[in-house]
């Protein structure tokens, strides 16, 4: 794919879970090669649902979502070839690391994905001697999970999807609950996977971090559509907007 041309393209997509309660509804967007896109909204508008869309973790209820130009339907990934060949340029790091990290030890847990995905064991043991090296944690390579902390964790995490060296990064509110220092080595991370040409979508409620994470934002409304769209000076600077999407409260003061 050449750069700017679109990975995702999402038309009309409507969710409801158990079919009663609305978390997209009538979502259309396009995603291109090498941005970086954040989703901005309240709690519940439907930000972590897209996400899970675009991960193919769900289906949408109506709609169509296209990755790399070809439709993703749950009978598309039932299929073995088309599910190793989206599963292996698509990554996705869950707000909650607990929830990803599962394995014995963190070697077993980054080498895992790519198991699955039938690379060879000596290949898989190259990658992840890399990606431990490159976060910064091969001294927690024999570690159990439970014994990390959440800052570990979130770079265990982090390094059990970069390992399959995917094109497109999803990030489901990246720097929630984690110490300032660790925020801020994500932050610079995902500068950097972003300057390196890695399509990035996340989650967040960070504005603070907004010019650094992203360079197009997508602001949802509590009726779980897109309200606005554009760069992030633009949406810092719309403090009505900002407080229509419950972003701010009334009585902030804050300037970005």
């Amino acid at each position: 794919m050449t750069a700017g041309e679109v990975v995702f393209a999402c038309r009309d997509l409507r969710y409801s879970y158990l079919g009663r309660f609305p978390a997209l509804d009538g979502v259309s967007l396009d995603i291109r090669r090498g941005e970086k896109v954040a989703l901005l909204g309240p709690n519940g508008c439907g930000k972590s649902t897209l996400l899970k869309l675009l991960d193919g973790l769900i289906f949408p209820d109506s709609g169509t979502f296209t990755a790399f130009g070809q439709e993703v339907t749950e009978d598309n990934l039932e299929d073995e070839q088309f599910s190793a060949g989206f599963r292996s340029r698509v990554g996705f790091v869950f707000q909650n690391s607990d929830t990803q990290v599962f394995s014995p030890t963190v070697r077993e847990e980054v080498a895992f994905g790519c198991l699955q995905l039938g690379m060879s064991v000596m290949e898989t043991a190259a990658r992840v001697d890399d990606v431990l090296a490159m976060l910064d944690i091969s001294d927690l390579a024999d570690r159990a999970p439970f014994q990390l902390s959440g800052g570990q964790k979130k770079r265990v995490a982090i390094a059990s999807v970069l390992v399959m060296n995917p094109q497109v990064l999803l990030f489901d509110e990246p720097t929630a609950a984690l110490d300032p220092r660790t925020q801020a080595w994500l932050i610079e991370l995902i500068g950097q996977l972003g300057a390196a040409g890695k399509t990035i979508v996340l989650a967040t409620h960070d504005l603070d971090a907004l010019d650094a994470i992203a360079d197009r934002c997508l602001v949802f409304a509590e009726n779980h559509t897109i309200a606005h769209a554009g760069a992030p000076g633009e949406i810092l600077a719309d403090r009505d907007l900002l407080l229509r999407a419950n972003l701010i409260h009334e009585r902030s003061r804050v300037t970005f």
